[in-house]
């Protein structure tokens, strides 16, 4: 799991988002921050001016969002789980990505393990690794919606390597509700909806931690996510995304495409630490899920 990524997706020039809203016909572009890394959306159909009310609710909902998911706020929810060790009333955001960061767990066979959080700390700041790795477990987890509880002492939780990917998915459903349908939202993860303005397939370039792009992908109606575990580097030299087992990356990019941003996310972050056989055996577990590239 990782506490924290670089990009790894490029958009083609056509989607490129600038430093404000611009216009290419009726298409509007926004770029911003969430959850502490850039982020981008491109509206076809739509200009500038009519899409300012539709970037601002956007925003908030970002914001909203960063207040259940952020590892750089007190006030989050997760944060004050991690704080405490129990959340009552957890928000329902919350709580679908637990039941799904569950389900990956599983299929991984416990290589997605958003505890693993007391461990990167450790590993990032020259702490006691051995005393953090006895705080990390799943099977320490318990949720539903009357509360979240972390069992062991010292338990904390990242959602870090599945939260982007969540809100992405929700901007790109708050604008189809909106009625917009040629859509490209880039929150660390992509989800790509119709065409771009020209009429031709949105398309994203994989690239390396060097920034060198390796393959590219056509997407429609999708999302794209990808990991690399030595995109970050911890204070030892160590990949920031870990497996609970003790076990190294086995892979150095995982690029995978699926329904929806969230799942995208969750396996190319557990993938970067499975073998080929293991990858293809979580990867069919998930219906419309495949991986795109694997190095």
């Amino acid at each position: 799991m990782t506490q924290t990524r670089r990009r790894f997706l490029t958009i083609s020039a056509a989607a490129l988002a600038l430093p404000s809203a611009a216009v290419a016909g009726d298409t509007a572009r926004w770029a911003g921050y969430a959850l502490g890394a850039q982020a981008s959306m491109t509206l076809v159909g739509i200009s500038p001016i009519h899409a300012r009310p539709v970037f601002a609710r956007l925003e908030a909902e970002i914001a909203r969002l960063e207040r259940v998911f952020s590892l750089y706020r007190d006030d989050s929810a997760l944060m004050r789980l991690n704080r405490t060790g129990g959340l009552q009333a957890p928000p329902p955001e919350l709580l679908e990505v637990l039941t799904l960061a569950d389900a990956l767990h599983a299929a991984s066979g416990g290589a997605f393990d958003p505890s693993v959080q007391p461990l990167w700390q450790a590993l990032a700041t020259g702490g006691d690794a051995e005393a953090a790795r006895a705080a990390v477990g799943w099977d320490g987890v318990r949720f539903d919606a009357g509360g979240v509880r972390l069992l062991r002492p010292g338990m904390a939780l990242t959602l870090n390597g599945i939260a982007q990917g969540y809100i992405t998915d929700r901007i790109a459903a708050l604008l189809r509700a909106q009625g917009l349908r040629d859509v490209l939202v880039d929150i660390g993860e992509v989800v790509a909806l119709g065409r771009k303005p020209d009429g031709t397939p949105w398309q994203a370039g994989i690239a390396t931690p060097a920034r060198d792009i390796v393959h590219l992908v056509t997407l429609r109606d999708r999302a794209l996510a990808t990991s690399a575990p030595m995109g970050t580097v911890l204070g030892d030299g160590q990949g920031h995304i870990l497996d609970p087992r003790g076990h190294g990356p086995r892979n150095t990019l995982v690029s995978v495409s699926a329904p929806r941003a969230a799942l995208a996310d969750g396996l190319s972050t557990a993938l970067c630490l499975l073998g080929r056989d293991a990858v293809e055996k979580a990867i069919s577990r998930f219906d419309g899920a495949a991986v795109e590239y694997i190095a």
